[in-house]
């Protein structure tokens, strides 16, 4: 029989070729130079030549956000041939470990990608499974398009001019997130250096109005905005203090204007400003560092702060700032640092949303490394202070939105198994009353039907299989980056989660470990089939005794992989790999390297003759999801006489029912073979007892009520002299 030091022995040599198998992913977390985010010069330490083919030199950094200009030399003179950008500088978008992808961009003059290359990643799905070329050939669908176009993931609509890339099959919320830092990067430059023009939007006419709206009433009706950053956000240590709070507001409108300047600040403002020009107010009430940052001392450009209309931005330099002397509005807070910027843009319309946006560093807790932040908040004015109201204005859907409404189908589909199966299991008292111990085909449809549901659609068509990596992304999103739209752009993942996490609290982790985990269901499917197959005499359990040792393992790695997070998220990730789930569903037993095709295939291979060997000993998630399981409010049901009767115990395949016939709801995956025994007058001892006893006494045989006995006779009562005389 094995021990734990046995199957220690076992997995240490799978542990050992997972983490060397895991060598080829070059980029992922690779420790980059910090002068690649800080030093003027970044094509010294990035490869710019290989994303700017032709290029020979490049300038330093230059613009807000920066880029660098790529130059050829033709006979000794430089011609200009594009533009490299790194993605870190430009936007911070995390892709699914919670952390940005970090990429290198080549663009021509024209606006055509001409190169893309991954400097560093932090994704797991590609550092085993997923090679890394998958993400190389994703990229290269950029090269040769312009940077205006609509392209988006899925597929092309030329009546909407959307072009369609193809996604990385099981990396859809890495791809997705990979193709907004390319269209944001791109974007970026482009108009900075005059390929994309700015939209001219309408100008905003104001009503005229004699009201004086005290600071409140501006706040109460948007006419200031407020923007908080905490030290968190930015990776720093925090103090109770906020690292930036502003408030903001426009001041082009005259009630707003005069109620913030005063009538002779706002006269002098609006005498300075020419036909086109809007002025907009910061101040900074609490925080750490300022706003205005230190790049006017060096560039003469406010680095921290940038206002974005749609696709358009706006940066303020030296000779865009205003002195803003005091605040006239009854209310007004003090503060610390404030200015007036002058939008000078042609494009920028008070009539439609904008945003104030502030730029800053967030550093990396695990390497110190520096990446690029921003923080926004929209400012709109309110109808009132509009002619004629605000202008409609028609969002385009957030890109998890535009995912959710293409798998509209099978996310519906995949709603109802779900609440099929959950309406299923909360009516398991009819249907196990309605079977019996020998005849337990009303309790098996359901379960089965789950089973082959689960492996087929969730499993293998729609890759939905949840995973401890997930538990450790998230946990590590918490850490760094959480955005809700991350995780909602795979939606099937995302609602299979809350799911779990309500049913796990309702009836503990066996309706999803029993009847939906795809390769729960495999494993005990398999198992099913073996025993269908003439298999029976060679399957077998392990004595209770070795199994009790044995179920702590999970529990132990569990911890171990959540404690190497704390160290090394990339690590933790390679040793997730004790999980077969990605080689059976997500990559194929065929199509990964023989460490993991062995591993994977014999746990299924064990499965015919054990049952659910994985689930039992080794499944980190299962753990994860036993220890809620704790409290969850409804268990199964046991009589007195469970404590003496070993009957449920002998045919329990999760062995969760000990000798005192107590069932461990932690280990339990809710086959409710032992709750049709329950309610079997031929099967469970103390009702077949009952039931001979009655028979021999040629009493009626009662119902079985709830708690799982024979309802009582109760004696006929008695009848009076007048009905004995009359009978």
């Amino acid at each position: 029989m094995f021990s734990q030091r046995t199957l220690r022995r076992l997995l240490a040599p799978l542990a050992a070729l997972l983490l060397t198998s895991a060598a080829h992913a070059d980029t992922y977390e690779i420790k980059l130079p910090p002068e690649l985010s800080s030093s003027p010069r970044l094509c010294d330490y990035a490869p710019c030549s290989e994303v700017l083919p032709g290029a020979t030199s490049f300038s330093e950094r230059k613009g807000q956000p920066s880029y660098v200009e790529g130059y050829r030399d033709d006979a000794g003179q430089k011609t200009k041939v594009g533009y490299v950008m790194l993605s870190t500088d430009i936007t911070d978008i995390p892709a699914y470990s919670g952390k940005p992808v970090v990429t290198l961009i080549g663009m021509d003059t024209a606006g055509k990608f001409t190169g893309v290359k991954i400097l560093k990643h932090s994704e797991p799905i590609l550092l085993l499974g997923i090679p890394e070329s998958s993400l190389v050939k994703f990229n290269n669908q950029y090269l040769g398009q312009f940077v205006g176009d609509n392209i988006e993931i899925g597929k092309s609509r030329p009546e909407e001019n959307l072009i369609g890339l193809d996604a990385i099959t099981g990396a859809t919320v890495t791809v997705i997130a990979q193709n907004q830092v390319m269209m944001t990067s791109g974007t970026e430059v482009a108009k900075q250096v005059g390929i994309l023009k700015p939209v001219i939007r309408p100008q905003a006419r104001f009503p005229i109005s004699d009201a004086a709206p005290s600071w409140a009433n501006l706040v109460a009706d948007g006419s200031v905005q407020h923007l908080v950053v905490k030290p968190e956000d930015l990776g720093l240590k925090g103090d109770g203090r906020p690292y930036m709070d502003l408030w903001f507001g426009y001041l082009n409108q005259p009630t707003i204007g005069r109620a913030l300047l005063g009538k002779d600040g706002y006269a002098s403002l609006m005498a300075r400003l020419k036909e086109g020009e809007h002025a907009i107010f910061i101040i900074r009430t609490a925080g750490m560092d300022s706003f205005k940052g230190s790049g006017f001392v060096r560039g003469g450009i406010y680095d921290r702060v940038q206002v974005r209309q749609d696709k358009d931005s706006f940066t303020f330099r030296d000779l865009d700032y205003v002195n803003l002397w005091g605040l006239a509005a009854a209310g007004a807070p003090a503060y610390d640092e404030s200015a007036i910027f002058i939008i000078r843009g042609k494009g920028f319309s008070a009539a439609y949303p904008w945003k104030l946006v502030f730029l800053g560093n967030r550093i990396d807790k695990e390497t110190a490394a520096k990446t690029f932040a921003n923080f926004d908040r929209e400012y709109w004015l309110a109808d009132s202070y509009l002619e004629g109201g605000r202008p409609e204005v028609i969002k385009p859907d957030p890109t998890w939105l535009k995912v959710w409404k293409d798998k509209a189908l099978q996310i519906g589909a995949f709603i109802v198994l779900l609440l099929g199966v959950a309406a299923a299991y909360a009516n398991r008292d009819r249907l196990v009353r309605r079977s019996s111990h020998k005849n337990k085909w009303r309790v098996n449809a359901f379960k089965y039907t789950g089973w082959l549901l689960s492996i087929g659609f969730v499993g293998f068509q729609a890759m939905a299989q949840p995973s401890i990596t997930q538990v450790l992304t998230w946990f590590h999103s918490l850490l760094f980056q959480w955005q809700w739209e991350l995780f909602l752009s795979d939606p099937l993942i995302f609602i299979f989660w809350i799911f779990i996490i309500v049913t796990v609290f309702v009836w503990g982790r066996g309706l999803f470990c029993g009847w939906l985990c795809p390769f729960g269901s495999l494993s005990e499917l398999l198992y099913k089939l073996g025993r269908a197959c003439g298999l029976k005499r060679f399957q077998f359990h392990l004595p209770q005794a070795l199994h009790d040792r044995l179920k702590g393992l999970k529990y132990a790695i569990f911890f171990g992989l959540l404690a190497v997070s704390f160290f090394s998220m990339g690590l933790a990730e390679k040793l997730a790999e004790i999980e077969p789930f990605k080689t059976t569903f997500l990559v194929g037993l065929l199509n990964r390297s023989w460490p993991y095709t062995l591993f994977a295939g014999g746990l299924l291979g064990l499965s015919i003759f054990t049952e659910r060997p994985f689930c039992k000993y080794l499944c980190p998630l299962g753990a994860a999801l036993a220890m809620p399981t704790t409290f969850r409010w409804f268990g199964l049901k046991r009589k007195d006489e469970c404590t003496k009767c070993k009957a449920c115990a002998k045919g329990c395949g999760s062995l969760a029912i000990d000798t005192k016939g107590n069932i461990d709801q932690r280990e339990c995956m809710l086959c409710l073979d032992c709750m049709v025994l329950y309610y079997d007058d031929h099967a469970c001892p103390p009702l077949a007892q009952e039931r001979k006893r009655r028979d021999k006494a040629g009493q009626p045989l009662t119902p079985i009520d709830a708690r799982g006995y024979f309802i009582p006779i109760h004696p006929a009562p008695a009848r009076s002299a007048t009905e004995e005389k009359h009978s």
